[in-house]
C-alpha cells in the first residue's frame, strides 16, 4: 500500500505566504502525517524552492501539488500530486496544463512519485474555483463526478475542495460511501478540533489556511480532532474484537459438542437412596 493512503492529516503550506521556522517546527512536532506545498496564485519556482529549503531538515513526507508547470521542482520532494479539475468545462485545467508540463519536463519527471488527483471544487468564491471556472454541483452530481473519476478514469485520489470555507459533511460522507478504491481527501475551513474530528470520519483532512489566519494554536486543535477520531476508531475495532472473541468462546464445534454429551452419559452415576440408612454421629 502506498504510504499516502495511511495519512490522516496533511498540512498544506502556500509558497506565496510568509511563514517562520518556529511555526514550521510547531507543525512538524504536532504529528501531522505530511506537508503539502500548494497554492493557486503567484507560485514560482523560487518561492517553492525557498519553502522546500525550510522543510529540508525535517523527516516528514513532502508533497508538491503544482498549480502550473512553472512552479515545478523535483528536488527535496517525496510525492508529486497532480490535480485535474473535474467540475470544469475548461479543458486547460483538466489536461491542458498537464500536456504542457510533459512537453517542458518530460526528461525530468519521475513517474514513480506522480499521483493524479481528481479535484472537485465546491466553494465558488475561492481562488481555485475562479481561476479554473469550476461549476457548482448538487450532491448527486458531486457523487457521480467522484465515481466517474474513480471508475472510468482510474484516479487514485479524489479531492473535495471547499478552500476558505467549511464544507457540507453530507457531501463528503456520500462521496466516501460511493468510492470503493480511490482515497478521499477533504480540504476547507478546518480550524477547530470539532471540524477536524467530523471530517476525519470520511476523509484524510488537509489543513492550511488556519495556520496563517489563526496561528498554530488553532492548527494544533485540528490535530487533536484527528487524534480523537483515530482513538474512537481504535476503540470501535477493539469492541468488535471483544465481541467476536466472546462469540467464539460461546460456540463449540458439533463434534466437540457430541463428544461432551457422550462423556456425560458415561460418567453419569445415579444416586441410590437406601431406606433406613442413617449416618452415624461420631462424638
Amino acid at each position: 500500500m502506498e504510504e499516502w493512503r495511511k495519512w490522516k492529516h496533511i498540512t498544506k503550506l502556500d509558497p506565496d505566504r510568509k511563514i517562520t521556522h518556529e511555526i514550521i517546527e510547531d507543525i512538524i512536532e504536532s504529528g501531522t502525517d505530511a506537508i503539502m506545498i500548494s497554492g493557486t496564485q503567484n507560485i514560482t519556482k523560487d518561492n517553492v524552492e525557498n519553502l522546500l529549503e525550510m522543510l529540508k531538515e525535517y523527516d516528514v513526507p513532502k508533497v508538491l501539488e503544482p498549480a502550473t508547470p512553472y512552479g515545478l521542482v523535483y528536488k527535496n520532494i517525496d510525492w508529486l500530486f497532480v490535480p485535474s479539475v473535474f467540475n470544469t468545462y475548461y479543458s486547460h485545467y483538466i489536461n491542458g496544463l498537464h500536456k504542457m508540463w510533459i512537453k517542458l519536463h518530460k526528461d525530468k519527471i519521475n513517474w514513480d512519485i506522480v499521483v493524479p488527483e481528481a479535484y472537485i471544487i465546491l466553494n465558488p468564491k475561492c481562488a481555485a474555483a475562479r481561476v479554473s471556472k469550476a461549476q457548482q454541483m448538487t450532491l448527486e452530481g458531486t457523487v457521480a463526478t467522484a465515481v466517474c473519476a474513480e471508475k472510468y478514469f482510474n484516479f487514485p485520489i479524489i479531492y473535495i475542495e471547499y478552500s476558505g470555507t467549511y464544507g457540507n459533511p453530507s457531501v463528503v460522507k456520500a462521496v466516501k460511501e460511493a468510492l470503493t478504491k480511490a482515497h478521499l481527501l477533504y480540504g476547507g475551513g478546518i480550524n477547530t478540533k470539532e471540524k477536524a474530528e467530523e471530517m476525519s470520519q470520511w476523509a484524510t483532512i488537509v489543513v492550511g489556511n488556519t495556520i496563517y489566519e489563526n496561528g498554530t494554536h488553532s492548527f494544533i486543535d485540528t490535530m487533536r480532532g484527528r487524534l480523537v477520531r483515530e482513538l474512537s476508531e481504535i476503540q470501535g475495532k477493539l469492541g468488535r474484537l471483544k465481541r467476536l472473541r466472546r462469540k467464539k468462546r460461546n460456540e463449540k464445534p458439533v463434534e466437540e459438542t457430541k463428544k461432551d454429551e457422550k462423556t456425560k452419559k458415561r460418567t453419569f452415576k445415579p444416586r441410590i437412596r437406601v431406606p433406613g440408612f442413617r449416618r452415624k454421629n461420631h462424638q
